[in-house]
C-alpha cells in the first residue's frame, strides 16, 4: 500500500500500520512529507544510529510561496493568496496551508518516527500566517530577519516540544533562504549534528517521484522475501509509546510585537510598563509615522521571555483603549534557537 495522504497517516497511521503488519503488508508513505524529498527514508534508515534532538523546517510550499512573494514584492497576503490559487499552488479552501494545519500533520509524522512516540494533531500548538502583513515583513527586514512558517520540535527527554508558527529567521540562515514552493527540513542528531534536506515539497512530479520510490522499495522487499524489514515508523510497534508534550506556556524565547496604538503622549510608557510588570524586557523599539485614523504602529523586539508571561501581557495591552487592533506576535529565532 502506498499513500501520499499526510492527514490520514498522522491521524490514523498507527491503526493502518498495525493492520498491515498483521496481514504481512507493507505501507509506504514517503510522499506524505516533503514531496520529492526522501525525508521518511532518511529518518527510517539514514539516521537510525542517531538520537534525534530536534526537528525544524519549512514543510508547506504554499505558505512559503506566499511569504516569499510578500517579502520580495511587498504584496499583501490576500493578493498573494489569490495569485497562488490561480497558479494552482493553493487550494480553493487554503485553510490547512495558511493556518499551519498541513505543516502540523507532517510534524506529527516526523515526531512519531524520530522519537518513537504516540501523538496526535491536538498535541501540536498551531499558528498560521494569515495575520502577517507587509509592514511586518518590512520590520523583519530592518532587523535582519525573514519570516517563515516553521515546524519546530525539540527533544527534552521526558517531554518534547511540538509547535508550528511564523518565525523571524536570521536572513543568513539556510532556512531563511528557501524560496518559492520549496521545503527545507532540518534534523539535529547526537552523531550527525545538523543536516538539512531541501527540495520541492509539492507538485505532481516530486510527489510521483516519492510514490514511485515506495513502490520500487516494496517490490524489492517482496522479491527478497523481506516485507516490513524496516518498521513503518522506524520503531517496532511495541516500542512506540506516549510521551509528554512540553507546555507551550513554559517555553522561553525572544519576540517581535507590533501594536497599533493611538498617537497620544504616554502610549509607549503605558505599554512598556505592562511588559515590565510581566518581566518582559525590551531590546529595541521602532515607531513609524502616523497611519490613517490617527494610529501608529509600535514595534518592539524583546529579550528572552516566558510564553505564559507574554500571553498575559498582550491580553492586558490589547484590552487598552489606546490600542485599536490585536497585537501581532512573531517569535524570533536566535542562532539556531528560537
Amino acid at each position: 500500500v502506498v499513500t501520499a495522504n499526510k492527514a490520514l497517516v498522522s491521524q490514523h497511521g498507527m491503526e493502518i500500520f498495525e493492520a498491515a503488519a498483521g496481514k504481512n503488508v507493507e505501507v509506504g508513505f514517503e510522499a506524505s512529507v516533503g514531496g520529492g524529498i526522501p525525508v521518511i527514508k532518511a529518518l527510517k534508515e539514514g539516521l537510525v544510529a542517531n538520537k534525534i534532538l530536534s526537528i525544524m523546517g519549512i514543510m508547506n510550499g504554499t505558505a512559503n510561496y506566499i511569504l516569499n512573494k510578500m517579502t520580495d514584492e511587498g504584496i499583501p497576503f490576500a493578493e498573494v493568496l489569490k495569485e497562488a490559487q490561480a497558479k494552482g499552488y493553493a487550494e480553493a479552501d487554503p485553510t490547512y496551508d495558511v493556518e499551519g494545519i498541513d505543516t502540523a500533520h507532517k510534524l506529527v509524522i516526523l515526531m512519531t518516527m524520530a522519537y518513537g512516540m504516540r501523538m496526535s494533531l491536538s498535541d501540536v500548538s498551531i499558528e498560521g500566517i494569515s495575520q502577517i502583513e507587509p509592514i511586518d515583513i518590512d520590520f523583519a527586514r530592518e532587523f535582519g530577519y525573514r519570516i517563515k512558517l516553521l515546524a519546530i520540535s525539540r527533544n527534552h527527554g521526558d517531554t518534547v516540544e511540538a509547535r508550528v508558527h511564523p518565525t523571524m529567521v536570521p536572513e543568513k540562515d539556510l532556512l531563511a533562504n528557501i524560496g518559492g514552493a520549496y521545503n527545507g527540513i532540518q534534523f539535529t542528531g547526537d552523531m550527525v549534528e545538523d543536516i538539512l534536506l531541501y527540495g520541492k515539497g509539492a507538485g505532481k512530479m516530486p510527489t510521483g517521484s516519492a510514490v514511485a520510490a515506495d513502490v520500487v522499495d516494496i517490490a524489492r522487499n517482496i522479491l527478497c522475501n523481506s516485507i516490513n524489514r524496516v518498521p513503518c515508523l522506524a520503531y517496532l510497534p511495541e516500542e512506540i509509546k506516549p510521551r509528554g508534550i512540553t507546555p507551550m506556556e513554559s517555553l522561553r524565547g525572544c519576540y517581535y510585537f507590533r501594536m497599533t496604538a493611538m498617537d497620544k503622549p504616554g502610549v509607549l510608557s503605558t505599554i512598556a510598563g505592562i511588559l515590565a510588570h510581566h518581566n518582559i524586557s525590551i531590546e529595541s523599539v521602532l515607531q513609524k509615522g502616523r497611519q490613517k485614523k490617527g494610529t501608529v504602529p509600535v514595534v518592539m523586539m524583546t529579550y528572552e521571555a516566558e510564553e505564559a508571561s507574554v500571553r498575559k501581557a498582550l491580553a492586558e495591552i490589547d484590552a487598552l483603549d489606546i490600542c485599536t487592533d490585536k497585537t501581532v506576535k512573531i517569535r524570533i529565532m536566535k542562532a539556531h534557537t528560537e
